[in-house]
């Protein structure tokens, strides 16, 4: 005879979905500016120069990687549903209010509260993945939500031109976005609960199921913020995982930035073909989410959580790199866009155990150590922009510059996966009050 009256409630896949609408809604605004500051509109109202837009596309990425830690940090403290709701009304507040700017001071003074508030939300949740599905189901469930944001950034290019077309500009265009913004934050709030037994409806059976953590004491707040990071300071464990991030972030971050550039000026590709192509590498990365979330959990169930979850890691970071080299070997267009593509498709396979170890090593904390990985990804995204017009100014004598892009971002890829192997999912991290 069953034990429990009633089969489990389903509230973790309402949870799970409100998730991937506010990871697509994180990415659906964080990538609109880059069409916004493009389009003919924009050019025409603002009339900025090239130096001013970059300085504001810019400011997003300073203000989100210092505020990682401190916005999980503060979400392990006042719990995620608090605070997540928060940062989405806070961010997309700030992309409506973009459309009223009207100058390059203003639309920059945004674009840094934007990324202030961005930045808590994969760390918030991570946790909330962790509290709402077993260990034996984090990978899946947090494959999904990064599906949802890969899915918002692939969509954002096009949506955000037939918006602009459809509705007289630039302005309404971020106005739209920031009413849709807030109408998920809203719901994000009103169906988002900490912990499933906080839920009136998730039931006994659906506790059951979940499993309650060892540190869900309700009279037991989350460590304080030095403690914290003086346990990220001393984890082996982490300080390879952020070295991971960083590296791997090197290498796919190339596909967001340099990769359109080199289409058009290296490989001669016109601009919408081009457009097309780059939309087909980084649509791989939704498949790869996919694929990576069920094989780190079924890696887990087959050999046990101390490899099962970090093999994955390796192995798809070292065929990312061997990719990356196949754009050496290849000179077609078409042949560096299917690498490409590989490298999207391999470097998302790994980003869900990527997530399920700092859930596992993160304990309480889960949000806060999610950031502090996540900071040094985010400063990997940002030197391989930096590093790449250095590369090929590098390589202009010898017409070698891309190939030299092409080894940093494949040598990124081959030291990510060396790191996770020294990795310990087994082994939370050690906080003391």
């Amino acid at each position: 005879m069953n034990q429990y009256a009633a089969p489990p409630s389903l509230v973790r896949y309402r949870i799970i979905a409100i998730s991937v609408l506010m990871a697509f809604t994180l990415y659906l605004h964080r990538v609109c500016l880059g069409e916004v500051v493009k389009s003919d509109s924009f050019k025409a109202d603002m009339e900025l120069s090239n130096e001013a837009v970059g300085r504001i596309l810019g400011a997003f990425f300073f203000t989100y990687a210092l505020c990682q830690v401190p916005a999980g940090w503060i979400s392990d403290r006042w719990g995620a549903r608090r605070m997540l709701g928060g940062y989405i009304l806070g961010w997309s507040t700030l992309t409506g209010l973009s459309g009223l700017m009207t100058g390059a001071g203003g639309l920059m003074l945004a674009r840094f509260g934007f990324g202030a508030a961005q930045a808590g939300a994969y760390p918030t949740s991570s946790a909330v993945v962790r509290n709402w599905f077993p260990l034996s189901q984090r990978g899946k469930a947090s494959s999904l939500v990064s599906f949802g944001g890969r899915l918002g950034g692939s969509l954002a290019p096009v949506l955000t031109t037939m918006l602009i077309l459809s509705v007289g500009g630039w302005r309404p265009t971020m106005w739209l976005y920031g009413i849709l913004g807030v109408l998920v934050g809203l719901g994000y709030y009103a169906m988002v609960r900490d912990r499933p037994a906080e839920h009136p409806g998730c039931n006994e059976a659906e506790r059951a199921w979940i499993g309650e953590h060892d540190d869900h004491d309700e009279d037991l707040l989350p460590a304080g913020f030095w403690s914290v990071i003086l346990a990220c300071l001393t984890s082996r464990s982490l300080w390879l995982n952020s070295l991971g991030q960083f590296c791997i972030n090197v290498g796919w971050a190339f596909l967001i930035t340099w990769l359109p550039t080199y289409l058009k000026d290296v490989q001669q590709v016109p601009d919408r073909t081009g457009s097309i192509m780059v939309t087909v590498v980084l649509s791989m990365g939704m498949l790869g989410q996919l694929v990576g979330g069920w094989a780190t959990d079924a890696s887990v169930r087959m050999i046990g959580l101390r490899f099962g979850r970090i093999l994955p890691i390796t192995i798809a970071t070292w065929l990312a790199g061997l990719s990356y080299l196949g754009c050496i070997a290849f000179d077609s267009a078409i042949a560096v866009v299917i690498c490409c593509a590989m490298v999207s498709f391999l470097n998302d396979v790994g980003n869900p155990s990527i997530w399920a170890f700092m859930q596992d090593v993160g304990g309480r904390s889960t949000a806060t150590v999610f950031g502090w990985a996540n900071m040094w990804g985010n400063l990997g995204a940002a030197a391989i922009s930096v590093m790449v017009p250095y590369l090929m100014s590098y390589g202009e004598t010898t017409s070698y510059g891309q190939s030299f892009v092409f080894i940093a971002c494949a040598l990124a890829f081959f030291i990510a996966g060396l790191a996770a192997l020294g990795m310990n999912p087994t082994r939370r991290i050690v906080i003391r009050s």
